[in-house]
């Protein structure tokens, strides 16, 4: 989830293209089920992303039991799992952690290419790996760069700020790993990227969208005030799978 982000107002362009935003009701899954299938581990109803690319797997039907039997098959025996967006869990499954997101989607973002920004790609995980330990924008794994195009601003050769696609439902693409060098903060560096990068979603007929703690309400603040609208709320939780316990080093 998007936290510590330097996000600074601007003008605003017409509203996005209108896609339909149900599928962002489950995003995970419609994400895995469609533009990510490529990459989706699954069994039946359940999916999930490689352990080194996004720790999330997601259900069809967080409601129906034979989606959570599939997910059950799907990471084995007493395996901690996050998912969402999940209320209750069937018997057997224990809830071991979690908290709260809220979505916001793109209404009235200026998007817009930015000169100084480089799209960056496997050679650069370390200094991406580097910035995210300092930063906290959210997960951000070895191979997280797998889900989409990443740009970055440097200064000298380093890089000072970030920001990319992570979640593909049909029509949609989500910001993510938006974070900027202490030492930079307050130049609008992250704006410029999360417009550049919203202009390359919108290239491609989708529309911007983006998650943040629900308790981060500085970051929902200043999204808000660049043409996010909050959308929803929805629990995001850590689940253990029934059976022996094994703690999930993937996940």
């Amino acid at each position: 989830m998007a936290q510590q982000t330097d996000i600074r107002a601007g003008g605003a362009s017409s509203r996005p293209t209108a896609h339909d935003t149900s599928v962002l009701d489950n995003a995970v899954w419609t994400a895995l089920d469609g533009p990510h299938a490529h990459l989706a581990e699954r069994v039946g109803q359940a999916a999930r992303y490689p352990a080194d690319v996004y720790a999330f797997a997601a259900l069809a039907d967080p409601g129906a039991p034979a989606a959570w039997a599939d997910l059950h098959t799907l990471v084995g025996p007493g395996t901690t799992v996050r998912v969402k967006p999940v209320e209750t869990v069937p018997e057997g499954w224990d809830i071991v952690g979690g908290g709260v997101g809220v979505q916001l989607v793109d209404t009235a973002l200026r998007a817009e290419p930015d000169s100084e920004a480089v799209r960056l790609g496997p050679d650069d995980v370390p200094e991406i790996l580097d910035l995210v330990a300092r930063t906290h924008p959210g997960p951000f794994l070895k191979r997280t760069i797998a889900l989409g195009t990443y740009l970055g601003i440097r200064d000298q050769g380093r890089l000072i700020a970030l920001a990319g696609e992570r979640l593909r439902p049909p029509g949609w693409t989500e910001i993510s790993a938006v974070c900027t060098d202490p030492e930079y903060r307050g130049r609008g560096l992250a704006t410029r990227l999360v417009r550049a990068v919203a202009a390359g979603i919108r290239e491609r007929g989708d529309t911007p969208f983006l998650h943040a703690a629900a308790d981060n309400t500085t970051a929902i603040r200043l999204y808000e005030s660049i043409g996010f609208t909050q959308r929803r709320r929805s629990p995001v939780l850590l689940v253990r799978s029934p059976g022996t316990f094994r703690e999930a080093t993937a996940l």
